[in-house]
């Protein structure tokens, strides 16, 4: 089922918030969609600009790698219940433009995203996961990625820079609170002790992924070590995970925002 969400730009000389300056296009689509009429934007909480506040609850988007936040979030999360948005695009769009802005050539990526590529951000920041005040809300997304040439940049990909991300549409939200939540991302059928290429096989992820997963898990306590099979270490659960719990952000909820972005 597609989700329904429209983001309506930024008016025309509007002055930009505290924070906002050198926001992307990304992040500003995703802090437009989120917010409700209630919010406020871009404030001050104990010395912190934070992107949105909620009530009590403190919510930042972040696009790009967790470990500009550790110190920022291990702060607010003392006092504070927070809420780290982070969206991973399932599906990618590669726009390349000319120096002028024209339109080059579209294609769509071959490699789709999946839930589980979030612990490859998480590594940064696995134990807050552990604070009662902590949440993490994945937003799954169709994205463009926007590319201009560059001579001598980005050798892997013959020079084409990533300027710039744009959201196009956000298809589903899934929402992980606790160690429970996380482990519950780990693939049915695993043997009793695993190594990361067993786990590799059994969720169709590169081993690198399934690396950073079990670091993950076991900071969080739901995984430990039981010794090594040749070179690769071997884990086990640690206990039984609970029931699912009930997520506050469903798809109820996601229906009645639009899909599609303007401009997309």
């Amino acid at each position: 089922m597609r989700s329904v969400l429209e983001v309506v730009g930024s008016e025309e000389g509007e002055i930009p918030a505290i924070g906002t300056l050198n926001e992307g296009a990304l992040h500003a689509q995703l802090k437009n969609w989120y917010q409700r009429p209630d919010d406020r934007i871009e404030r001050v909480v104990d010395g912190f600009v934070v992107d949105l506040v909620r009530g009590d609850l403190l919510v930042e988007i972040q696009t790009g790698s967790f470990a500009p936040l550790r110190h920022k979030l291990e702060q607010l999360t003392r006092q504070h219940p927070v809420r780290l948005v982070a969206p991973l695009p399932l599906v990618r769009r590669i726009i390349r433009l000319s120096d002028e802005g024209e339109l080059l050539s579209a294609r769509r990526s071959p490699r789709r995203g999946r839930v589980e590529d979030i612990f490859n951000r998480l590594v940064s920041i696995p134990s807050l996961l552990c604070r009662s005040h902590f949440e993490l809300e994945l937003l799954l997304t169709h994205q463009d990625e926007l590319r201009v040439y560059r001579h001598g940049k980005a050798f892997r990909r013959h020079g084409w820079v990533v300027s710039s991300r744009r959201l196009v549409s956000v298809e589903q939200c899934r929402r992980i609170t606790s160690p429970d939540d996380a482990a519950r991302l780990l693939p049915p059928g695993l043997p009793e002790r695993f190594d990361t290429a067993q786990l590799a096989e059994a969720a169709a992820i590169e081993r690198r992924l399934a690396q950073q997963m079990t670091y993950c898990l076991r900071a969080l306590g739901v995984l430990q070590t039981t010794g090594k099979r040749g070179n690769a270490i071997v884990h086990r659960r640690t206990n039984r995970v609970d029931p699912p719990k009930t997520d506050s952000l469903h798809a109820g909820e996601l229906r009645d925002r639009p899909t599609r972005f303007l401009n997309a």
